[in-house]
C-alpha cells in the first residue's frame, strides 16, 4: 500500500463512480482479444514521475474557463499554477470544458478535457450514438480504411479539434518545447484519446505526444485499440476499480480497449491503495472483485 496523492486531488472535484455495479451492458464478452498474463505493481516513484502531473491536469479542466484562463480555481490552479493558460472554452454541454497550456515543469504542451456525470456518460456510451463511423479524414489523414470510432465521442472531439491543434501547433513553436501531454477523466479521457490520435497524426515526428487519461471508456474498434497500440508506447488509461465507465461501451458491439491499462485495485479511507499496470488489451482481472 503507497499514498495516492493524485488520485485525492482527483476525488476533490471529479465525480468518479467508486465501486459502482456494473450494468449488464458492461459485461465483458464477444469479440477483440483478451490479455491473459500477469499484472505488475506500480511503485509510488512511477505514480509520482507518470500519473499524478496528468491527474493536476485533469482535475483543473472541470473549472470555469474564465478561472482556468486566470488560474484562480483555488487548489486546483495551485496545483499548477506555473503553467500559462493559452486557451480555454467549453459550455458543459455539446462542448466540455478544455484548455490548453505550456509547462515549464514538465516541458510540454497540455491539453486537458473535462469529464461529464458517470449517469450521463454512460447513456451517452450506450444509446443510439453507440454507433461505430469511419474516422474524420481530414482530422485523422493515417487513420486506415475500417478504422471506426464512437460516433458521439468523434463529434464532441470534433467541436474542438481546429482550435486546438492551432493552438498545440503554436506553442510548440513559441515555447520550443518538443513534448505534448493529452489527458482527461470520462467523456475527457476519450476525446483526449482522439486528441492525442489527432495530434500524433498531425505533427512533425519529431514531437513526442504523450496520453495519460482516467476513466476511458472504450473508443474504438479493435483496428482503433491496434492503431492506439502503434502509435503510443506509453498510453496509459486508469481505471478505478468497480468503476463501471470503463466498461462501455460493450464488447459484443465491437469496441475494443488500447492496452496500457493501470488499474487501481485498492483505496482506503486515508488515500492509502494499490494498483498494478496490466499486460496487453482488455484485462479480465481488472474487472473482478478484490
Amino acid at each position: 500500500m503507497f499514498a495516492l496523492p493524485f488520485l485525492l486531488a482527483l476525488s476533490a472535484s471529479l465525480p468518479l463512480a467508486f465501486a459502482a455495479p456494473l450494468p449488464l451492458f458492461g459485461i465483458n464478452f464477444g469479440s477483440g482479444s483478451t490479455a491473459d498474463g500477469t499484472p505488475s505493481a506500480v511503485s509510488q516513484s512511477t505514480v509520482d514521475s507518470t500519473l499524478l502531473r496528468p491527474a493536476q491536469f485533469a482535475r483543473v479542466a472541470y473549472c470555469s474557463p474564465a478561472s482556468v484562463t486566470a488560474l484562480s480555481c483555488g487548489a486546483p490552479c495551485e496545483a499548477i499554477n506555473q503553467v500559462k493558460v493559452l486557451t480555454a472554452g467549453g459550455d458543459q454541454g455539446e462542448t466540455p470544458r478544455f484548455y490548453v497550456a505550456t509547462d515549464p515543469q514538465t516541458q510540454s504542451v497540455v491539453v486537458a478535457h473535462e469529464g461529464t456525470d458517470p449517469d450521463k456518460l454512460l447513456s451517452i456510451a450506450n444509446d443510439a450514438e453507440f454507433a461505430q463511423v469511419a474516422m474524420n479524414a481530414t482530422l485523422f489523414p493515417s487513420a486506415a480504411k475500417g478504422t471506426l470510432v464512437h460516433d458521439g465521442f468523434q463529434k464532441t472531439q470534433g467541436r474542438t479539434a481546429d482550435i486546438i491543434l492551432s493552438t498545440v501547433k503554436s506553442a510548440l513553436s513559441s515555447s520550443g518545447f518538443s513534448r505534448v501531454l493529452v489527458t482527461g477523466h470520462s467523456l475527457g479521457a476519450a476525446v483526449a484519446t482522439l486528441d492525442a490520435t489527432m495530434l500524433r497524426m498531425q505533427l512533425p515526428s519529431s514531437v513526442e505526444v504523450d496520453s495519460v487519461v482516467f476513466g476511458l471508456p472504450r473508443v474504438g474498434n479493435q483496428q482503433f485499440a491496434d492503431m492506439v497500440d502503434s502509435l503510443f508506447p506509453t498510453f496509459t488509461h486508469v481505471t478505478n476499480q468497480k468503476d463501471p465507465v470503463p466498461s462501455v461501451p460493450p464488447r459484443f458491439l465491437s469496441y475494443q480497449h488500447a492496452s496500457g491499462e493501470v488499474h487501481i485495485t485498492s483505496v482506503n479511507s486515508a488515500g492509502d491503495g494499490t494498483l498494478v499496470a496490466c499486460p496487453g488489451q482488455e484485462n479480465d482481472v481488472s474487472r473482478t472483485p478484490v
